[in-house]
């Protein structure tokens, strides 16, 4: 019976000796009083060591699976087992709508999936080869020789107060004005947007955004129950004669703008337009939700100040910043400025919902950010990804037939065919290895079925040009029929 153990050389011995005693006695193959092979018969048998065997005995015995008889030997405990018939429960009828509806706007379950060996253009992650571990695995080190055992503990829903600090400054070198303003610590966009929906915006309230825009923006405000007014975008941002069209005829509770290198067209929004958005939104009244989406990425031309800081003292502009498009997305940090206020109520419901953001992820996050290295990581970043924009729009423009490829940097591209469908492209594409996202999932009505985003920043330069051969190739033939 034991010497069927199979042992993993890459997992403590003693466990995988203990779970199988375990998962035996569980299944009713070893029963109440039966006699388990000694600790020397049983390391013979593995041709392990014996003090193993001993310590995995220990283990069951602590947790109620045996018991031991001094110089008798160890014996399988009364577990009870009572394994009842099985009951089903229908769940697809029991989830409610909300589930429902985060079940059919889930991208990553309905649209077109990556295969090993395919050319991605889907991600807009930063590419994890220009991450510096070393300098993270420092952090980490010396982070934990700071704080000791505590910061494995719980911490403070609003976050850890060094990186709150940090990043309160960091806003204030963006020309923002802190005061009257807090700072609350999130897991990354995607909540801090979810908890201040949740906090000001009840089912059926309108809401004002660029079309596209965000598509998980998209789906958490659907989820919301929100009523989606789209606006269309030129070249420089937002359309403000549709805007004000818009907004003669509707009453809206918020609005929600990407104004740095706008996801997906990759449009930077300009001074000029930013000022008069700004303006005609305080006429009537309308708060402003900035995405500072990749706005450290920046470049090419002058600096562009955030929406939030032509709002001065005024506390109209909600920000919500993330680095996870830029460095180091897997630990999920993010942030919100705002009234100190609005902020305490947001406290209140991420303290509801999942206490805190993780405290050891902050401060690591706080000390390789505070040693200077993001500095040291950004001038790097821009450089590479600067280098790949500038292929990524040659290649596009010299194979992909299109009526206009949009982007002024960041880490995308986003072109608009020429009344070609972008899904039957897509599902071509994926024929020959090579995928990418359709645009129509970023549009708030349902257009947008002639655009494609191409995320240029995990692919290499050779990849870029052979996949954007097979997507120009596709797209010739498609115009040919």
């Amino acid at each position: 019976m034991f010497s069927d153990i199979k042992l993993d050389k890459n997992m403590p011995v003693y466990i995988q000796i203990k779970d199988y005693i375990k998962g035996m006695i569980l299944r009713g193959m070893l029963r109440q009083n039966q006699k388990l092979p000694s600790t020397r018969e049983l390391s013979s048998i593995l041709k392990i060591s014996r003090n193993t065997v001993i310590c995995a005995y220990e283990f069951l015995e602590e947790e109620g699976f045996i018991y031991i008889q001094k110089g008798k030997g160890a014996f399988v405990a009364d577990v009870q087992i009572n394994q009842q018939e099985g009951w089903s429960i229908e769940w697809n009828s029991q989830v409610n709508d909300y589930a429902k509806a985060s079940e059919e706007l889930d991208i990553v379950k309905h649209e077109a999936k990556w295969k090993k060996g395919m050319i991605s253009f889907k991600s807009i992650a930063p590419d994890e080869s220009l991450f510096d571990v070393e300098e993270f695995k420092k952090s980490f080190l010396n982070r934990i020789s700071i704080e000791g055992e505590k910061i494995l503990n719980y911490g403070y829903a609003k976050g850890y107060k060094p990186l709150i600090e940090y990043l309160l400054n960091y806003m204030k070198n963006k020309g923002v004005d802190i005061n009257g303003k807090d700072l609350l610590i999130t897991n990354g966009f995607t909540e801090g947007f979810d908890l201040i929906l949740a906090s000001v915006t009840e089912k059926g309230d309108k809401i004002l955004c660029e079309n596209p825009t965000h598509n998980t923006a998209i789906k958490i405000m659907r989820l919301h129950g929100l009523d989606i007014k789209g606006i269309d975008v030129d070249k420089d941002g937002v359309n403000l004669q549709n805007l004000e069209a818009q907004l003669a005829e509707n009453k809206f509770k918020l609005s929600y703008f990407i104004p740095s290198y706008h996801n997906p067209t990759g449009i930077i929004m300009s001074a000029e337009k930013r000022l008069k958005l700004y303006r005609i939104l305080k006429q009537y009244n309308i708060p402003i939700i900035e995405d500072g989406f990749n706005e450290e990425l920046r470049y090419s031309g002058t600096h562009v100040s955030p929406i939030a800081a032509l709002s001065g003292e005024g506390n109209s502009v909600i920000y919500i910043g993330s680095f996870s498009k830029i460095l180091f997305p897997g630990i999920r940090v993010g942030w919100i400025l705002a009234d100190k206020k609005l902020i305490g109520y947001l406290e209140s419901i991420k303290r509801s919902r999942n206490i805190h953001t993780s405290f050891l992820d902050q401060a690591v996050f706080y000390d390789y950010l505070y040693g200077g290295n993001f500095e040291r990581y950004i001038k790097k970043a821009r450089k590479v990804y600067k280098d790949k924009y500038e292929f990524a729009v040659e290649c596009a423009k010299k194979y992909i037939p299109c009526k206009e490829v949009i982007g002024e940097g960041g880490l995308h591209i986003f072109i608009k065919l020429d009344n070609i469908n972008s899904r039957e492209v897509l599902e071509k594409c994926c024929s020959r290895g090579v995928i990418f996202t359709p645009g129509d999932i970023f549009y708030t009505d349902d257009s947008g079925f002639n655009t494609l985003r191409l995320g240029f920043s995990r692919v290499s330069k050779d990849e870029i040009e052979k996949g954007f051969k097979i997507i120009g190739e596709v797209v010739k033939k498609s115009i040919q029929y």
